[in-house]
């Protein structure tokens, strides 16, 4: 059935990995083409590279996952190891996922696996013994394996169970040799099993060929199932015999009667196979160590890029208010020179032009802070050298988890923790993440009063910034504002409160609804600083 479906698929079969395709042999076996080596056999490049693959037939909970890897330059895979080790479910394993993957079916295999489209898949499993025909199990095997030989070429996958069993095992394993050369010279992808152990020589020595083994725990008695390509297994009679309990003087009788040369080849072999496995185990937990430093990486590039973004909207957060604050202050200007009027003076003799000299030097200032912030945003590294010293109130700091600077507000070196200014944004950071780019300048400290509008009493300052600061202080310090600023006959007043949650805001005009000395009150205008900022006109005094 398989060999009448294959040809009918051929036309509908995905495309095959790229494989150096050579003229196809006769099917009696002819001699090479006349520009071909003899001592090399041509092959497609076929590969079989399966990655966990399980028989589909079998219970999913209990089947052992087994990797499969023949690359193009392996023609042969010959397997060994103890009977119900698995070796005959190998076999099956890579027959029927070959003809499952040219069927276009899903495959039970991890990803990034790999199989060669084959033209043909040939196969000689299990003992077939004929009464009718009088065949032995010897004679079926090689009914099959003749025709497979008429019918095989470079572009088939043939796959042969106990090659060479059922006969004289010195006659057995030179036949087994013989058909083996055969199919290597021609080409021919294989995969075989056997006990014999000249063919785990042949396959060691011979190029084009590899050994594998099914596993065999022998603490347990049972076998694990598991292939190990690139090393022959062992049938571990004797191992098996002494510990099912056989008399150990024919157990030690039998191992003197085994070739030392052999015993030492078992013994070096098993030497060998926990060396792999210890190997297998160390490149499992290395596996392991790298896909956990792969979902760390991943998981720091994430913070990483919310850093750089809350940095980024901090900086331009600030940078807007900023903006607004320094319209606002031009506005406070312009309201300031309606209301000097054509006189030139105001209350307390300053003049008009000493007034806008004391606001243009507030406005630079301003507009100075404004460039920082700017700095800031567009060459974030381009920041003052990092000074030694312990950072105090006022100090101007390096932030490099957010690439950004700011205004220390309040330290506690108790805690060892400081309030940092950014933008609009207060920050509670670990003294240890900042660095200190500014000392304060202690002998003429920043004034917070934007414009000082001269008058009978000293006058505050037409603002009041109330950012970061708690609701009932905050209305204290409104309080004592604006009796200051009636006392300095201001005219008009700007109170910061932040957007925030709305609480500040909202308690600070309901105190103004209410309070004698404001005439009326609205929220920012657009240069203003919007809802984070309320103006009041203040009643005049008589």
């Amino acid at each position: 059935a398989i060999e009448g479906t294959v040809p009918e698929m051929l036309p509908f079969q995905p495309p095959a990995p790229k494989r150096r395709h050579t003229p196809r042999h006769q099917t009696d076996g002819a001699d090479h083409a006349e520009d071909e080596p003899e001592d090399e056999p041509s092959h497609p490049g076929s590969i079989i590279d399966l990655h966990r693959a399980r028989h589909p037939l079998l219970d999913p909970k209990t089947v052992v996952p087994i990797d499969v890897y023949l690359d193009d330059e392996t023609y042969l895979i010959v397997i060994t190891g103890p009977n119900t080790g698995g070796k005959t479910v190998t076999l099956k394993t890579v027959g029927l996922l070959t003809l499952m993957a040219q069927a276009g079916l899903m495959l039970p295999v991890d990803i990034n696996s790999k199989l060669t489209v084959f033209e043909g898949v040939f196969a000689d499993i299990g003992d077939e013994q004929s009464i009718e025909q009088s065949l032995s199990t010897f004679s079926s095997h090689m009914t099959n394996i003749i025709a497979i030989l008429e019918d095989a070429d470079p572009h088939s996958l043939v796959l042969l169970d106990e090659l060479g069993a059922g006969t004289d095992p010195d006659e057995g394993s030179a036949l087994a040799m013989a058909l083996l050369e055969n199919l290597r010279d021609r080409g021919i992808t294989t995969f075989a099993t056997t006990h014999y152990s000249d063919l785990k020589l042949y396959a060691h020595s011979t190029p084009g060929v590899r050994n594998a083994s099914v596993e065999f725990d022998v603490k347990t008695l049972s076998p694990t199932y598991e292939l190990s390509i690139g090393l022959p297994g062992r049938s571990n009679a004797l191992t098996i015999a002494r510990r099912l309990g056989l008399n150990p003087v024919i157990v030690d009788k039998a191992e003197s009667i085994v070739r030392p040369d052999t015993l030492e080849a078992e013994s070096l072999l098993d030497d060998i196979k926990r060396a792999k496995q210890e190997a297998r185990q160390a490149e499992e937990r290395a596996k392991q160590r790298e896909r956990q430093a792969q979902l760390v990486e991943r998981d720091l590039r994430y913070q990483l890029a919310g850093i750089e973004e809350a940095r980024r909207a901090v900086i331009a957060d600030a940078r807007e208010m900023m903006e607004q604050e320094l319209e606002g202050l031009r506005g406070e200007l312009r309201e300031m020179r309606r209301r000097l009027g054509p006189t030139g003076t105001l209350a307390g003799g300053d003049t008009h032009s000493e007034f806008l000299a004391r606001a243009e030097k507030e406005l630079n200032r301003r507009q100075q802070a404004t460039e920082q912030v700017n700095r800031d945003v567009v060459m974030p590294g381009a920041v003052e050298e990092q000074l030694d010293g312990p950072i105090e109130v006022g100090d101007r700091v390096w932030v490099p988890s957010l690439q950004a600077s700011g205004e220390v507000l309040a330290a506690n070196h108790d805690t060892g923790e400081v309030d940092v200014q950014l933008g609009n944004f207060r920050l509670k950071l670990p003294l240890k993440r900042l660095e200190l780019r500014q000392k304060a300048v202690r002998e003429s400290p920043s004034v917070t009063v934007t414009v000082q509008a001269p008058a009978t009493q000293r006058s505050p300052g037409m603002e009041l910034d109330l950012r970061g600061v708690r609701v009932e202080e905050g209305l204290a310090q409104v309080e004592r504002y604006l009796d200051d600023a009636y006392m300095a006959r201001l005219p008009w007043v700007r109170i910061i409160h932040g957007k925030g949650t709305g609480a500040l805001r909202d308690a600070v005009r309901v105190s103004l609804r209410e309070h004698p000395l404001v005439r009326e009150f609205r929220a920012g205008g657009p240069g203003e600083g919007g809802d984070g900022v309320t103006v009041a006109k203040l009643v005049e005094q008589s």
